[in-house]
């Protein structure tokens, strides 16, 4: 596995890693068996740096992460987040907190679910629009001050707040969406601007959440809890458009000899030598597709053929639904 470097001088971890998020909930269900199963495999294929969040199955995703990490936490990097609230009676509702007392006593809380002594990567969820960044991270850094955290980072944050954070203390990573379905990190300049701080660019959802691995289930057939019922790229009058841009990946994976998956993670890891790609799977056979996509170097042209036919914008529909 080829390693990538968080921060300048920070730790080294697989450029490749797992997002732990669907092994709990927001996806189709996992057994406990199969998700643990997952995460060991995810460890002994170099893929070191494990995602999980306080609000992933409501602290449930992080419980999984430290039971999973018993006898082998010196194999894992973990990498956890606070900052972005849940309530039990909407499922779609989402709150931001970014008080300094409210993080501290969120990474005291992660920190007791999964286990640990300490976390290596604690992320700022989301930021809250009510709290000055300098103020959050501020208590980020507190965090790295008394030993309960390795390095900081933050997630879907504009230019301005990411150049005002590295500011106040080192930032490590910075995690967005990004796929050949969605660059919007790219025509916005952050994906620019982790370079140039010299901050790791963690990428969720690479494989646009399954559909440029060749999945493409119309939002109708999803469970409820399945978080692509919510994503409009999934719903029946974008599904055939997108679909037969998925359909390309596969049609130059194929002429590799690779899978479909395997070229959208290697096209993901190519755009940087910060970037990192972090993949959702459930099962230790995906894991180990996920893992061998570094192993073929694929043609330059090959890439800018993806460039080309995925021009930001290309796909159809957005992210989210509004709100």
């Amino acid at each position: 596995m080829i390693r990538r470097r968080l921060g300048r001088d920070g730790p080294l971890v697989g450029a490749i890693g797992l997002g732990c998020m669907g092994l709990s909930e927001f996806y189709e269900p996992v057994s406990e068996r199969d998700a643990i199963a997952t995460i060991h495999s995810a460890l002994e294929c170099g893929m070191t740096m494990l995602d999980t969040s306080d609000m992933y199955g409501r602290g449930e995703n992080e419980r999984l992460v430290g039971r999973a990490l018993r006898g082998r936490r010196e194999h894992a990097f973990v990498a956890t987040k606070g900052g972005l609230l849940r309530s039990d009676d909407d499922f779609d509702w989402r709150g931001r907190n970014g008080r300094p007392e409210y993080l501290r006593g969120a990474c005291d809380a992660s920190l007791a679910r999964l286990g640990l002594d300490v976390i290596d990567l604690y992320y700022l969820h989301r930021v809250d629009p009510d709290v000055p960044i300098e103020e959050s991270v501020g208590a980020l850094a507190g965090l790295v001050e008394s030993g309960k955290v390795r390095c900081i980072g933050l997630s879907e944050v504009s230019v301005d707040t990411l150049y005002r954070a590295a500011a106040v203390a080192p930032i490590a990573a910075v995690q967005s969406e990004y796929s050949l379905f969605s660059r919007d990190v790219e025509a916005n300049g952050v994906l620019d601007a982790a370079h140039e701080l010299g901050i790791a660019f963690v990428a969720y959802a690479p494989l646009g959440r399954g559909m440029l691995a060749g999945a493409a289930p119309f939002s109708a057939g999803l469970s409820e809890g399945d978080v692509r019922r919510r994503v409009p790229r999934f719903d029946p009058e974008h599904r055939e458009a997108n679909t037969s841009l998925a359909a390309i990946v596969g049609e130059l994976a194929r002429g590799a000899g690779r899978t479909p998956a395997q070229l959208a993670l290697a096209w993901t890891v190519a755009r940087g030598e910060n970037v990192i790609a972090l993949p959702g799977c459930d099962k230790p056979e995906q894991v180990a597709e996920n893992a061998a996509a570094l192993e073929v170097v694929f043609p330059e042209k090959t890439f800018g053929n993806l460039d080309d036919r995925f021009a930001p914008g290309t796909a159809s529909g957005a992210r989210f639904r509004e709100g």
